[in-house]
């Protein structure tokens, strides 16, 4: 494995740490959060971020993807190392308006971006690291319920999520109906499929094959030794993952066979760029945690048949998919779209960037919000 040039990146890891800049973080204790597992995560604290004014019954959970977090909205700067990820569709006047909508956004549990995850301090003050126990989908909801009793919603407006954050969306409405009046899905599906977790698995093996991730244990390395984080494993592990969220169209009419002045193929150099930037602003153990609770995604897990758990669904649901994608492709959409009560049925996002296409297609995203939040509910 070749190990990244270290200019300008985290020698160990580019999670938030306890005394990096809080930005526009805020914080919430929610307590223990009991898993599924048996295990229980003692005090588990929640980045967020939020936008517009709560009256009470105008809030909107926007739930983020897998290396997504709660800066939805805003520049980057001190404690935001990227910009805000879906800019065009939340804020005054915007399809999602805060002038009318109080629109919040929490980090993921065992994220790394100011929530508990591996990154952050266990009660004897050193880092989770290996310690830190696997997740479910339905465990990061339970924290997120916790999350929403902390802040005294008792009623989402809308749930929205995509990709991952429509597993964690599908699970909010499945298991608490009563308490998600819409629901926006997009570029998601019902259960993880065998190839979605055969892709996961291989970007786990990149990350567990770097010898500098120890077992998990890598948060206090001497880096002055010349000792790191692994680095290396999770940018192999991005490079995989992105070939999945774009398309095979878009990557030949881009690239081609195109080689560069240092004899790489451009596409190569498109992926290593991909990947460095992730390591800027994430952290191993959390994209195998992470990785792991998306394999675990079965709506019909202990509740009958998938058309059964999804018939529990009570909200005003759309459900959008891509034409062009290959990691979560239109059938699994088409199969929320036809057994969720409150769907009309299944839109069709055009796009050459496959996956990717529901963040980067914003104008047709963007109207489907804005019609979702039009629609009279009670």
């Amino acid at each position: 494995m070749n190990p990244l040039p270290l200019t300008d990146l985290p020698l160990v890891t580019g999670a938030w740490r306890e005394g990096d800049p809080v930005g526009s973080r805020r914080f919430v204790d929610v307590g223990d959060v009991a898993l599924e597992s048996g295990t229980t995560i003692p005090d588990v604290r929640v980045a967020y971020e939020t936008w517009g004014t709560f009256t009470g019954d105008n809030a909107v959970l926007v739930l983020h993807a897998l290396t997504g977090d709660s800066h939805v909205v805003g520049e980057a700067g001190p404690g935001h190392p990227s910009p805000g990820w879906w800019e065009t569709a939340i804020g005054p006047g915007r399809p999602i308006d805060t002038d009318r909508w109080f629109v919040v956004a929490p980090n993921i549990l065992g994220g790394c971006q100011g929530t508990t995850g591996p990154a952050s301090a266990a009660p004897d003050g050193s880092a989770w690291g290996s310690r830190f126990p696997d997740l479910t989908v339905r465990d990061q909801v339970r924290a997120e319920v916790a999350f929403a009793d902390a802040l005294g919603i008792e009623r989402w407006s809308c749930v929205v999520g995509g990709s991952a954050g429509g597993m964690r969306a599908l699970e909010w409405a499945i298991e608490h109906p009563e308490r998600v009046l819409r629901l926006f899905l997009l570029a998601t599906s019902a259960a993880a499929s065998a190839e979605q977790v055969a892709l996961s698995s291989a970007q786990q093996a990149a990350i567990l094959a770097d010898p500098n991730h120890r077992g998990g244990d890598y948060y206090d390395v001497d880096t002055a030794a010349g000792e790191r984080g692994p680095v290396a494993g999770l940018d192999v592990a991005r490079q995989v993952a992105h070939i999945a969220y774009r398309s095979e169209a878009e990557l030949q009419q881009r690239f081609g066979r195109e080689v560069q002045d240092d004899g790489r193929f451009a596409v190569a150099s498109y992926l290593q760029h991909h990947g460095a930037k992730l390591v800027r602003r994430f952290d191993a153990n959390s994209y195998l945690v992470l990785t792991r609770a998306m394999d675990s995604h079965d709506v019909a897990r202990g509740r009958g048949t998938t058309a059964e758990a999804l018939a529990r669904i009570t909200a005003s649901t759309i459900v959008a998919g891509i034409d062009s994608d290959r990691l979560y492709p239109l059938h699994q959409q088409r199969e929320l779209a036809e057994h969720i009560p409150g769907c009309k049925g299944l839109d069709v996002i055009s796009s050459l960037y496959g996956h990717d296409g529901f963040l980067v297609e914003a104008d047709r995203v963007g109207e489907l919000a804005a019609a979702l939040m039009a629609r009279r509910v009670v």
